[in-house]
């Protein structure tokens, strides 16, 4: 539900409350609690209406009819009713039971109906045959990222302020059309995982075939767009006449209909309105063809010819001696409005006033203006004669009996608009027959939309193209939301690696040293990726992921009546119930609610399912134990983020935070490495076997002390001396005990050889795949790796 940001929900009546008076429209019988599910819909939901639609329309038959009368007749209308009515044929691709298959088709099926009855019932609104797209989308096809992760993360609006364009869909939206804005939304909260995109980038349920592919081609197109900066001009030209222009919900006003007709004037209007907006559109399309001739990219290409191409003759504009009766309204309209300006221009000529007319629907008509300067200058008081003076902001409106009799001009108006709208509703019956090739374009120039977008922010935030190897790997990377917020050249990078080998990674720091934005950025730099846009880096090398899983508040939930303990247990179990091997996790912090005992042995079980899953796992903590109670998981690696001790003064209490990550593998992948990049990937895979282990046999990457700057923070909260003096005592014999017991301990040799292997296997399994290292360069990075490996082992046995 948070992916298309409801205007409306709608219940089975049956969900309501008896005492829900404002809910209280349908006379089916209602329970008497309002279900757990309306009230979490109301929570999360806030401001968004809630209707109730009886529980007999909710009905599968009665949706797979509606869907077979009202899908538009493409291509792809087959693929969509066979998936409604049986979608077994897909089991061997997605593994559901078959009660999954039941439910999922009911439900969807179900709620098309209500839908559907709700529009005729209260919205007064039906819809011509074969005039909507209607699509059965798989949810096994993106990344699951959940609303509290989308909400932590800030992927689609700030936190702290919902106006604030602080987010990544703030950061990336530079959309001229809804559609396109809309799509961009899509993408950010479901990034493509499982399904190949369909020829105009949306996934595709048909359409079987790797995701990679897909991800290239949005990246090619959007590479086109940066390096070329004629096309990129050219496309944003051609959209300026498209700005704030929804096709999407102008096509479905257009096919849409009244249940009970009104014939109003009002009604006519807003259909006059609706063609020629479409006609303006129409027009435009030929300029985007136009911009994208001669492309190398294969998706604008295929945007170009397969969607904005498509749009043909049947889509008209009303136009002169078309209907006698049509043209006399017209010419009598014509002429009362000349006869009006006329008058204007006579009182303006008699008074020696600055006279204009505005035209006002409510009214039903014109009426006079003059700015209250210009009347101060003429004396200050209007002359006599005019009727109906009302005082506005900076100016006076008013009219005159004359003005009034004017009223014919209004006759031929709603006539002339009714008569339009007569013929309109014919034209909208040519139109509905190629309505397809509509929907098409407006796929089309939402996905050009995205990709401009892209490339946007990319050029002005010199961002680079990511790739997708299998491991993630970014060098310098930044946080793209705070980028935008702090001073050029304040942001500190940080580099990323992850891969089989170091699929855990303890990330441990002082408070406000950079755990959480570390994470965050992680994250979104991920989403950024499977999006198609380029990332902001110096590289960027990424993997698949099929679900983003984020633990990130620590705070109680009093409407749910969690504890923080208890939040953070209900949205872990979340986790580990969701996790597989593909997913992404990022957890900050668990187990601060509890005894230190308790918090340090939940955290290691945790940590322990999740590296048996064998997800890409962070997970900051304070919890220092951890680094010791995990030595022996071969994929588990520490990280720190440096902090620098001097000497305490009455205005710095002796910390300085780098933002900087020690100890942290500066490797990358060797896919697509060049000749010129032989130094990087030395130095990147020698890297890697240093940070394993040290000399001395103690653990990799082992946490440096940090001098308790922990209780150095406590000292600004004005503690008393004696309070921090007795901490730093009970901290110092802690410490010295933990450091006797890991010195005297045999199985951090034993943890240190097992990394050093599982770390060789890894690296020489990625040279043999991708590396283009010549022979000679390659055979000296062997022979050093040999030799460091053999070091290690003889150290530690």
């Amino acid at each position: 539900m948070h992916l298309h940001n409801p205007s409306m929900i709608l219940v089975p009546d049956t969900f309501l409350s008896v005492n829900d008076v404002s809910l209280a429209s349908s006379s089916a019988q209602k329970s008497q609690t309002t279900s757990m599910l309306v009230q979490c819909m109301t929570e999360e939901f806030e401001g968004v209406p809630i209707e109730p639609v009886m529980r007999k329309y909710w009905n599968e038959n009665a949706g797979l009819e509606f869907v077979n009368q009202l899908t538009v007749d493409d291509d792809e209308r087959a693929a969509t009713l066979v998936a409604v009515s049986n979608k077994s044929i897909y089991a061997p691709i997605f593994l559901p039971t078959k009660a999954d298959i039941l439910l999922d088709r009911y439900y969807a099926l179900s709620a098309a109906s209500a839908l559907f009855k709700h529009s005729e019932l209260r919205l007064n609104t039906r819809f011509s045959a074969s005039s909507l797209l209607i699509r059965y989308l798989q949810v096994e096809g993106t990344m699951l990222v959940d609303s509290d992760s989308a909400r932590n993360l800030e992927l689609v609006g700030n936190m702290s302020m919902r106006r604030s364009a602080h987010s990544l869909f703030g950061l990336l939206n530079h959309a001229f059309t809804p559609m396109g804005a809309r799509l961009l939304r899509v993408n950010i909260l479901a990034p493509i995982t499982g399904l190949a995109l369909n020829r105009l980038g949306r996934p595709h349920l048909l359409t079987l075939a790797l995701v990679k592919p897909a991800l290239e081609a949005r990246l090619d197109a959007v590479e086109e767009l940066v390096q070329s900066e004629d096309r990129f001009g050219e496309v944003k030209n051609a959209f300026k006449p498209l700005n704030k222009l929804d096709l999407d919900k102008l096509i479905a006003s257009l096919a849409s209909s009244e249940v009970r007709e009104t014939n109003s004037a009002k009604t006519a209007s807003a259909r006059v309105s609706q063609m020629l907006n479409l006609r303006n559109i129409v027009q435009s399309l030929p300029r985007l063809v136009k911009a994208l001739q001669g492309s190398r990219s294969q998706l604008l290409q295929i945007i170009a010819e397969g969607g904005l191409n498509g749009v043909n003759a049947r889509v008209y504009a009303v136009r002169a001696n078309f209907n006698r009766l049509l043209d006399v309204a017209r010419e009598t309209y014509k002429e009362n409005v000349g006869d009006i300006y006329g008058l204007r221009n006579r009182l303006a000529e008699e008074f020696d006033l600055p006279l204009s007319l505005v035209y006002r629907d409510s009214d039903a008509g014109f009426v006079f203006a003059l700015k209250k300067s210009d009347l101060e200058d003429a004396g200050g008081e209007l002359p006599r004669g005019f009727i109906d003076i009302t005082a506005q902001k900076g100016r006076l409106v008013f009219s005159s009996i004359e003005l009034k009799r004017n009223a014919r001009m209004k006759d031929a108006l709603d006539e002339s608009l009714i008569l339009s709208n007569k013929i309109i509703a014919d034209l909208t019956d040519e139109i509905v027959v190629d309505i397809g090739a509509l929907y098409k374009a407006s796929e089309a120039v939402a996905l050009l939309d995205v990709l401009w977008s892209f490339a946007h922010v990319s050029i002005i935030r010199n961002y680079v193209r990511p790739e997708f190897t299998g491991t993630l790997a970014i060098k310098a990377g930044r946080h793209p939301v705070l980028e935008t917020i702090q001073a050029a050249g304040a942001m500190v990078p940080n580099d990323v690696y992850c891969c089989e080998a170091s699929s855990f990674q303890i990330v441990q720091g002082p408070n406000m040293s950079g755990k959480s934005t570390y994470l965050k950025q992680i994250a979104l730099l991920t989403v950024m990726a499977m999006c198609g846009c380029f990332v902001p880096a110096e590289y960027g090398s990424f993997r698949i992921h099929d679900a983003l899983l984020t633990r990130l508040s620590n705070d109680d939930d009093l409407e749910k009546n969690l504890s923080t303990f208890a939040n953070e247990m209900a949205s872990t179990a979340m986790i580990l119930g969701l996790a597989t091997a593909d997913s992404l996790v990022l957890i900050d912090e668990v187990g601060r609610g509890t005894s230190v005992r308790e918090g340090v042995a939940i955290s290691h079980a945790i940590a322990e399912e999740l590296i048996r899953l064998k997800s890409y796992v962070f997970f900051a903590t304070h919890f220092g134990e951890l680094t010791t109670t995990l030595s022996r998981q071969p994929s588990v690696i520490n990280l720190h983020l440096s902090v620098q001790k001097s000497r305490a003064t009455a205005s710095k209490f002796g910390l300085t935070f780098h933002y900087k990550f020690v100890s942290l593998l500066h490797n990358l992948p060797v896919s697509h490495m060049s000749t010129e990049s032989s130094t990087v990937l030395q130095k990147v895979l020698t890297t890697t076997v240093e940070t394993i282990c040290s000399p001395s046999g103690h653990l990799a990457n082992a946490i440096p002390h940090s001098g308790y700057s922990g209780l150095d923070l406590a000292r600004l909260a004005d503690l008393p001396a004696s309070v921090i003096s007795e901490a730093r005592r009970v901290a110092d014999f802690l410490t010295e005990q933990e450091e006797q017991d890991q010195r005297q301990s045999r199985t951090s040799k034993l943890a240190i050889r097992r990394k050093a292997l599982l770390r060789l296997r890894t690296q020489l399994g990625q040279a043999l795949d991708h590396s283009t290292l010549p022979d000679e360069e390659l055979a000296a990075y062997l022979a050093r790796f040999q030799k460091d490996i053999l070091t290690v082992i003889q150290e530690t046995m």
